[in-house]
């Protein structure tokens, strides 16, 4: 992993860090978002995209949180002021992806992004406010746009999705952050949420998932749904929105049978979800 320098704009004040395989002109790119006390590049690792990024040779850029803007190093999706376009964090995101298109001549038309708890929350803010910028996401123990506007009330809502589950509510809180007159088409959106998890509530997850096929336009009944080794897979037409649940799964990432590190926010499940992120991507 590579510290970037000189992407641009930073008012966020995060690092930027790459993982650049060989021959990567023409191919996708993908942004990664880790979660509260990790490091950008631990994730990276842990989570396999380290691995198939460089199988499939494309770039990673991995930004970083520092603790001067958060003591746990929480990307701050909680934050009007850091989700907003063109402004905080999520300016210094869409900038270093920006970059990082132009100077590893990556396929604009196929930038993917993924985040982990905060940094899934990160994700999709980032998903509403540069629908433009990026094809698809995947929010692994995440919460929907607009489920909180302070650190207080963020708080609440990871203990409890206890909002309004309208619809058209959950999907005029996307509407409002992202640009004005904006009406798609719209990122398309991969959701994972553990129902052991007891720092994410997983009722956030059908929120999300209720958000997402509202903007998409799906009735949030009409999906197909299959269940394996106790682990619910549900698609929605057109693959614009997918959920994974998985009953015995803690908070933390899902990496399959691998054996990974203790306390590295990675845990292991009867799915991975980097291999099925990457085929709802389209990569390989």
């Amino acid at each position: 992993m590579v510290t970037y320098e000189g992407f641009g704009d930073n008012p966020g004040r995060l690092k930027m860090l790459t993982h650049l395989p060989p021959d990567v002109a023409g191919q996708p790119l993908g942004v990664l978002l880790h979660g509260c006390g990790q490091s950008a590049a631990g994730f990276a690792v842990d989570s396999g995209w380290a691995a198939l990024a460089d199988r499939l040779h494309f770039p990673l850029i991995l930004p970083e949180q520092v603790g001067s803007n958060n003591a746990n190093r929480c990307f701050q999706w909680f934050n009007p002021s850091d989700t907003t376009r063109d402004a905080g964090e999520a300016a210094s995101i869409a900038g270093m992806t920006q970059a990082a298109i132009e100077r590893f001549g990556s396929d604009p038309d196929r930038v993917f992004i993924v985040g982990l708890s905060a940094g899934a929350a990160m994700a999709v803010a980032m998903l509403a406010a540069y629908p433009e910028l990026f094809a698809a996401g995947a929010a692994v123990a995440g919460l929907p746009v607009g489920s909180a506007q302070s650190g207080m009330q963020a708080i609440l809502r990871m203990a409890s999705a206890s909002y309004d589950q309208n619809p058209q509510t959950l999907a005029s809180q996307v509407h409002s952050v992202a640009p004005k007159g904006y009406a798609g088409p719209w990122p398309r959106l991969s959701i994972w949420q553990g129902l052991a998890d007891t720092t994410v509530a997983p009722d956030n997850a059908e929120r999300l998932a209720t958000q997402w096929c509202a903007l998409h336009g799906l009735d949030s009944a009409a999906m197909v749904q299959t269940v394996q080794a106790g682990v619910r897979h549900r698609t929605w037409p057109g693959s614009a929105v997918e959920t994974w649940t998985l009953p015995l799964m803690a908070h933390g990432y899902p990496v399959g049978g691998r054996v990974v590190p203790p306390n590295h926010h990675v845990v292991q499940a009867p799915v991975d979800a980097t291999a099925a992120i990457g085929r709802f991507f389209g990569l390989g």
